[in-house]
């Protein structure tokens, strides 16, 4: 087992800054990530019955509503952030040098087309808002 890891996971890095912020945020997307997709799935498996639901009544029924189109829009960022901090921290750890530089900047750049691309799709979906 490397030093950089214990039986709790990966340690906070020792330094200050940029780092740390990261640290934190991995955590706190995860408990957030944790509480709307036990919700999320709650809501649409458990109030709502699954043969009920198509296409049609997510658009018509569940994204005319400002608050799930929110809710729906929050866990996809969070979703992104967790999985792209994540294998921003995979590729710190396994590569060096140039390879770092060009694997990194191509997660970034993924990373934020993705972001763009979700939100546009979310917000500018035709014919949900009344």
């Amino acid at each position: 087992m490397s030093g950089r890891y214990g039986r709790r996971g990966r340690a906070k890095p020792a330094s200050g800054g940029w780092e740390v912020a990261l640290w934190y945020l991995m955590r706190i997307t995860g408990l957030g990530l944790f509480v709307l997709v036990l919700s999320h799935y709650l809501i649409l498996h458990v109030l709502y019955s699954p043969a009920d639901q198509h296409s049609g009544w997510i658009a018509e029924i569940r994204w005319s509503s400002t608050f799930w189109r929110t809710l729906d829009w929050l866990m996809l960022m969070l979703v992104l952030f967790h999985g792209f901090m994540g294998m921003r921290t995979v590729v710190a750890d396994y590569t060096n040098g140039g390879t770092r530089v060009a694997v990194t900047t191509g997660l970034y750049v993924l990373a934020v087309l993705l972001l763009v691309m979700g939100t546009v799709v979310v917000m500018t979906l035709p014919n949900v808002i009344p």
